[in-house]
C-alpha cells in the first residue's frame, strides 16, 4: 500500500496542514490513502439507503477511491476534511437571508458563525434591508443601513475560524436600486475596511439599458417600495467601473439573467451568491462541488495527445453519482439549511486543468479553438451529467421539488434541479497537482514551492515542461529563469509556437479571458468563476468595456482584477516613488524612532511563566513597536520572543494594520496552554496578540502629552533589480503562512508556494 498514492510533494504538505485528521494535540494521525479512503467509503455507504448490497457498495467504494487516488476528480474541500468524521457537514456553499429586522439580522450572523465554523462560505444579500437614516417606527429611531451591518457580519467573520482550517469567506450583494447603493459601491475603497467579504451589486436588464442610453432609472425603498430618488445609469456604471479599476472590487452579478435560468422559481428568486460568485443559491439553500481535473482526461498518441473522451464520459457519470450521494452523507449546520437543501438537491460539477489539457493539445488559450473546445467539453461533461441524473431520479426518485421546476415543464425527471458550475480550485488543484486551476490560463508556468524544513521545491507546469523535453529547449537553467519571474515571450530559445500555446493570464487580452468565461457558461447551469486579468496600465475603459462584452456574451456575473492594484502586503510600494523607478520595486519607508516614547507593560501569565509585553506608541497614539520578556527564560524562548517582538515592531513601523498583526498571531497554540483572566491563553504569541488588541483599544486615551520628534530619512528596503513587467501573476501580498506571493484568483488570494488560500 503507498500511503502518499500519487500526490506531490506540494500536496502531500497541503493535507498535513489542513486536510488529515489530527488528535487533540494537533499530531497528524491519517495518511493521505486513509483519508481518500475515509472520503470513498462516507459517500459510497448512501448507496446502502437505495437498496445496494454489500457487493454493490463495495464496488461503488473502489470506484470513488480510485477517481481520487488518481488525481481523476476532487471533491470541495469541506468534503475531503469532514467526510467520515464526527463533524460531517461537507458543503462548501451557503447562502443567509437577511431581513429587514433585528432578530433577522442577528440570527444571520449567527448561522454564518455555524456555517464558517464547519468550513462552509455563505453569501448574503442585504437589499431587503432599509436604507441609511430611514425611520424605524418600532424605536423612533433612524436605520443604519446595509453597509453597516455588513461590517457587523465582517466582525463576526473576522473572529470565527473554519474548523481551524479555513478563515470565513462571505459574498455581500445589493441590489442596483437601492437607495444605498453608491455607499455600497464604494465602501472597500479603503484598503482593508469590510476584509472579510467579496462584494457585488446585483444589476438588472433594466439598469443595463439605460446604461447604453445614458438614463436615468429610480432608486426604491425595500420597505415601503416607494421611489426614494433617481440616479443616472451610465455615472453608477461608471462608479461601479472606477472603483473595480482601483482594487478589484465590486465584481457584477447580472442578476435578471440568474433569475431566468433559476431552475425552481416557483420557490422564490435567487438574491445572492456564494463567496466567489459561481453559485447561485436560494435563501438557507447551500450545494457541494466538486471538478473533474482535466490534465488527467487525456491519452498520449505517439508523441501528440488527445481528449480521452471515453475517460472523461465514466469520471463524470461517477463524479455526478459521487456529488448526489454527498447531499445524502451531508450534516447540515442549520435544519432550515437541510431542509431546502434536500428540495433541490443541487449539484455543481465542474472542472480544473483547463489550461493544462490545452497545453497537452497543442493549442493556445487565445484561439478560436480554444474557445470551440471549451463549448464542446463543457457541453459533452453536461450531457453525460444530465443522463446521470436522470438515471438517478429513476433508482431514488426526482428532487422533492421539481413539480412546478422548469425540468418538469421540460418533461425530464431528473435528480438534481442543477448540475454543474466552474468554481475556483485554489487548493484542491494543488492536491490534484500540479494542474492549472480551474478555466484559468497559466499564472506562471515554473515556480518554487516550499515543502518541509524551509526546502523550496521547483514545480513545473506539466504540458510545458512535456512540450520543452521534446522540443529539445528544456533546461534547468531555462526552467529557474521562468521561476524568476523571466516572461518566455522575450526568449531567444524557445520557439515562436510554444510562445504562442504558453502565454500567462496578462499576456492574454481581457477580452479572450471574458469570452472563454462566456463559452464555459453556455453549458454550466449554474454560474463560472472567472478573474478577467488586466494590466497595471488597463485604463477604467477597459474595466467597463469587459463589463459590458460580459453582459452581451451570456455570462451571469464578472470579476475584474487590475493587476497591481491591491497593495495589501507586509511592506507596501511606494507609489510614486514607483513611477521614477523602472528597474526595482521601491518599498515604503520605516517610521523613525524618536527619541522619547509612551508606553504601557503588561503581566500575562502563560503555560511557560509569567510574560511581561511592553508596546509604546508613536505620539500620534499608534502602536509602534513591542518589546517581550519571559520572567528568568533564557536560551531559545527568549531569543524566539525577542525574534517575534522585532518582527511585530517592524511591521508596526511599515504601516501594517495591527489588526493585521492580531489575526496572525491569535489563536497560535503551543503544548503549554493556560488559563489567564478567564480566558484561555493558548501560547505566548497568543498572549502578546491578546495584549496587542487590549492596547490597540485603549492606548490612545492614554496620550496627554504631545511629544515632538525629529523626522530623518528612514532606511529604504529594495528586492532585486528587474523589471516589474516580468512579473506576470498578479502579486498582491505576502503569505501569512509561508511568506512566498501572493495573487488573486476567482475573489481570492492563493499562495503557489504553500496552497493558502482566502476569499
Amino acid at each position: 500500500m503507498n500511503d502518499t498514492l500519487n500526490f506531490s510533494p506540494n500536496a502531500l504538505l497541503v493535507l498535513k496542514k489542513r486536510y488529515l485528521k489530527k488528535d487533540k494535540e494537533g499530531r497528524v494521525i491519517e495518511t493521505p490513502y486513509q483519508l481518500v479512503a475515509r472520503v470513498a467509503r462516507a459517500i459510497a455507504e448512501v448507496e446502502k439507503r437505495y437498496g445496494a448490497s454489500k457487493e454493490v457498495v463495495k464496488e461503488i467504494e473502489q470506484a470513488f477511491f480510485d477517481m481520487m487516488a488518481n488525481l481523476e476528480f476532487m471533491p470541495n474541500s469541506p468534503t475531503l476534511m469532514n467526510a467520515g468524521k464526527e463533524l460531517g457537514q461537507l458543503s462548501a456553499c451557503f447562502v443567509v437571508p437577511v431581513e429587514d429586522s433585528m432578530e433577522s439580522i442577528f440570527d444571520a450572523i449567527k448561522a454564518t458563525a455555524l456555517i464558517h465554523k464547519t468550513g462552509g462560505g455563505t453569501g448574503f444579500s442585504f437589499s431587503r434591508l432599509r436604507s441609511k437614516n430611514s425611520v424605524v417606527r418600532s424605536t423612533g429611531g433612524v436605520a443604519s443601513g446595509p453597509v453597516s451591518f455588513m461590517r457587523v457580519f465582517d466582525s463576526a467573520t473576522q473572529a470565527v475560524k473554519q474548523g481551524g482550517t479555513r478563515r470565513g469567506a462571505n459574498m455581500g450583494i445589493l441590489r442596483v436600486d437601492h437607495p444605498d447603493i453608491l455607499e455600497f459601491i464604494k465602501c472597500k475603497e479603503k484598503e482593508g475596511e469590510i476584509s472579510n467579504f467579496n462584494i457585488s451589486v446585483a444589476v438588472t436588464d433594466e439598469f443595463m439599458e439605460k446604461v447604453f442610453k445614458s438614463g436615468e432609472y429610480n432608486l426604491i425603498d425595500p420597505h415601503t417600495k416607494e421611489v426614494k430618488g433617481r440616479l443616472n445609469a451610465k455615472e453608477v456604471f461608471d462608479l461601479i467601473a472606477t472603483c473595480a479599476w482601483k482594487n478589484g472590487e465590486p465584481g457584477i452579478v447580472f442578476i435578471d439573467r440568474v433569475n431566468k435560468f433559476n431552475p425552481t422559481l416557483h420557490l422564490g428568486e435567487i438574491e445572492s451568491t456564494n463567496p466567489c460568485g459561481e453559485q447561485p443559491l436560494l435563501p438557507y439553500e447551500s450545494c457541494n462541488l466538486g471538478s473533474i481535473n482535466l490534465a488527467k482526461m487525456v491519452k498520449r498518441e505517439e508523441e501528440d495527445f488527445q481528449i480521452d473522451w471515453g475517460k472523461l464520459s465514466k469520471i463524470t457519470r461517477l463524479a455526478t453519482r459521487f456529488l448526489d450521494n454527498v447531499i445524502d452523507a451531508n450534516k447540515f449546520p442549520l435544519p432550515q439549511i437541510k431542509e431546502n437543501t434536500l428540495k433541490t438537491r443541487k449539484i455543481g460539477l465542474g472542472v480544473m486543468g483547463w489550461a493544462t489539457m490545452l497545453g497537452f493539445l497543442g493549442i493556445p488559450y487565445d484561439s478560436p479553438q480554444a474557445l470551440e473546445l471549451a463549448r464542446r467539453l463543457m457541453k459533452f461533461i453536461y450531457e453525460n451529467a444530465k443522463e446521470t441524473s436522470i438515471l438517478l431520479a429513476r433508482e431514488r426518485g426526482v428532487f422533492p421539488a421539481w413539480r412546478g421546476s422548469i425540468w418538469e415543464k421540460r418533461g425530464i425527471k431528473i435528480r438534481n434541479a442543477t448540475l454543474t458550475t466552474i468554481a475556483p480550485t485554489g487548493s484542491i488543484s494543488i492536491i490534484a497537482g500540479p494542474t492549472s486551476t480551474g478555466i484559468e490560463p497559466f499564472y506562471s508556468l515554473v515556480y518554487f514551492r516550499n515543502v518541509l524544513d524551509g526546502e523550496k521545491l521547483m514545480e513545473i507546469e506539466p504540458s510545458f515542461e512535456y512540450i520543452a523535453r521534446r522540443g529539445g529547449f528544456y533546461s534547468q537553467d531555462l526552467m529557474e529563469k521562468i521561476a524568476k519571474g523571466e516572461s518566455i515571450q522575450r526568449m531567444e530559445e524557445i520557439p515562436q509556437d510554444v510562445k504562442e500555446i504558453f502565454k500567462t493570464a496578462l499576456e492574454i487580452e481581457p477580452i479572450t479571458h471574458v469570452k472563454m468565461q462566456a463559452a464555459f457558461q453556455e453549458f454550466t447551469d449554474n454560474a463560472v468563476s472567472k478573474t478577467i486579468n488586466l494590466s497595471n496600465k488597463a485604463k477604467i475603459e477597459d474595466v467597463k468595456e469587459a463589463f459590458l462584452s460580459a453582459y452581451k456574451l451570456g455570462c451571469k456575473g464578472i470579476t475584474v482584477y487590475r493587476d497591481g492594484s491591491r497593495k495589501v502586503q507586509v511592506l507596501t510600494v511606494e507609489k510614486e516613488k514607483e513611477e521614477k523607478v523602472s528597474s526595482k520595486v521601491v518599498v515604503t519607508q520605516l517610521k523613525p524612532r524618536p527619541e522619547v516614547i509612551i508606553g504601557t507593560t503588561t503581566k500575562i501569565t502563560t503555560g511557560c511563566g509569567n510574560l511581561y509585553v511592553t508596546v509604546n506608541q508613536d505620539n500620534e497614539g499608534n502602536l509602534f513597536e513591542v518589546f517581550t520578556q519571559m520572567g528568568k527564560a533564557g536560551g531559545c524562548a527568549a531569543s524566539q520572543l525577542e525574534a517575534i517582538g522585532r518582527l511585530i515592531s517592524l511591521a508596526l513601523r511599515g504601516g501594517v494594520d495591527v489588526k493585521v498583526i492580531i489575526e496572525q498571531l491569535k489563536g497560535i497554540r503551543c503544548p503549554s496552554p493556560n488559563w489567564a483572566n478567564g480566558k484561555r491563553i493558548f501560547s505566548c504569541a497568543d498572549a502578546i496578540a491578546r495584549v496587542l488588541e487590549k492596547r490597540a483599544a485603549d492606548q490612545k486615551k492614554l496620550v496627554e502629552a504631545k511629544i515632538s520628534i525629529s523626522q530623518p530619512v528612514g532606511a529604504k528596503l529594495t528586492t532585486s533589480s528587474f523589471d516589474k513587467s516580468d512579473l506576470l501573476s498578479t502579486v498582491i501580498g505576502v503569505c501569512p503562512e509561508c511568506g512566498s506571493a501572493l495573487r488573486h484568483q476567482e475573489g481570492c488570494v492563493i499562495c503557489d508556494s504553500c496552497g493558502y488560500s482566502k476569499c
